[in-house]
């Protein structure tokens, strides 16, 4: 047996001739192992607001949505677009062109993304999940052109779930010049009529600024005949995801972005991966504070030993085996908090799953959800565990060397 790591256990589980020495030691476990839960309780709960915003978007973003890279559209009739829609693992290709236009609906007007879309944009997407309202996903119904607007916008501008009279849009014709003297002249006129539904996302970016339309009507308003802004795009259940997107960014020879769900809501993710960073960092901090008490644990407990050093050294133990007992006895105290309090972490995190302990809100429905989300991701826990041993393991090397070499001098 490892003779130093057998008399570390010894002293750590041995009551010493200092009763305040047990329940320091005790202390610096309890510090440790808080510290750890709070890390996993935290990064859980980042990781389950992460979870819980992609679930929104995967309601309108596709798998993969491949844009140009030079200018806003593309022809639709693109040989390399031909050959990405045509791949074998890809079930469902829709085109789609979306750009700026004005709004008008009685007295109210707002300027709203209008997004045209094949009809099997419902194939492609959840969108049918986060329809309201008594009517069905339909985009054109003989010669006229259905639109389906945001709750956000069907608020502002008053249209309910079924608004009664056409919603006009007014998009600016790309040729020609301005006549000052009839300025409406400068615009495209059209209408979409309501199919009885609008779609509710519970995402501003979407809510309060898109309404879903016909493909022709979007090309006919900005005047883009046989042009896509994006091809979006679902794989066939089973499918190597990230060997068809890799193909897929071969074929694009740089012409054209292939962008994943995250990818398309960059910022959105990037900024909750900072924010999560953040909380790592303040919480290890507090982690590294906490492991100040096994530093004054171990103080004490060399000096509580004088003794028992002097008869080691005595009976031939080398001053190296002699500091190993000590920095022995501060990583176990490490590993005790760790493993304590990866476990208790995940135990709130368990119990706030099954039963939502921790409220959003004293009232229901004020949130989209009603307790905090919690996901735990086994990267994080096997990262905070490494955080817990190596910060635990360097704060009491140095304490340890420096005090058991004054120690073993006198």
């Amino acid at each position: 047996m490892n003779f130093p790591f057998y008399i570390a256990r010894r002293y750590l589980f041995s009551k010493k001739s200092t009763h305040a020495i047990n329940i320091i030691s005790g202390i610096s476990v309890i510090g440790v192992a808080v510290a750890t839960m709070a890390l996993v309780v935290t990064l859980s709960v980042f990781n389950g607001f992460h979870d819980l915003v992609a679930s929104f978007f995967t309601q309108m973003d596709p798998q993969l949505k491949v844009v140009p890279v030079k200018g806003k559209t593309a022809s639709a009739d693109d040989p390399v677009l031909m050959k990405i829609r045509h791949l074998p693992a890809v079930e469902v290709a829709t085109e789609c062109l979306e750009d700026q236009a004005l709004a008008v609906y009685g007295n109210r007007q707002m300027m709203v993304r209008i997004k045209g879309v094949q009809d099997n944009f419902d194939s492609l997407t959840h969108i049918r999940e986060v329809l309201e309202g008594d009517g069905e996903f339909s985009l054109h119904a003989a010669d006229m052109s259905y639109g389906i607007p945001g709750l956000g916008i069907a608020y502002q501008l008053g249209l309910g779930y079924t608004y009664q009279q056409p919603l006009k849009i007014y998009a600016p014709r790309r040729e020609g010049q301005l006549n000052m003297a009839d300025p409406t002249d400068g615009f495209v006129e059209d209408e979409l009529y309501s199919p009885g539904v609008v779609f509710c996302i519970k995402q501003t970016k979407y809510d309060k600024q898109y309404i879903l339309t016909s493909l022709d009507f979007t090309r006919h308003l900005f005047d883009q005949d046989n042009r896509l802004s994006s091809l979006e795009l679902r794989l066939r259940p089973g499918s190597d995801f990230e060997a068809v997107k890799t193909e897929m960014q071969r074929l694009a020879e740089g012409r054209f972005h292939v962008y994943d769900r995250y990818e398309q809501q960059d910022d959105t993710f990037r900024i909750m991966k900072v924010e999560k960073l953040m909380a790592y960092i303040f919480l290890t901090f507090i982690l590294i504070i906490a492991c100040f008490n096994i530093i004054g644990s171990l103080s004490m407990l060399i000096i509580d030993k004088r003794s028992d050093v002097a008869t080691l050294s005595s009976l031939g133990a080398s001053e190296h085996q002699i500091i190993r007992i000590f920095l022995f006895e501060g990583r176990m105290i490490s590993l005790m908090g760790a493993v304590i309090g990866i476990l208790l972490g995940l135990l709130l995190c368990w119990l706030q799953q099954e039963y939502g302990l921790v409220r959003l809100g004293n009232s229901e429905g004020s949130f989209v959800i009603d307790a905090y989300p919690v996901s735990v991701h086994p990267w994080d826990v096997v990262l905070i565990f490494i955080t817990v041993v190596v910060v635990g393991f360097l704060s009491v090397w140095y304490p340890v060397r420096y005090l058991s070499k004054r120690l073993l001098r006198r």
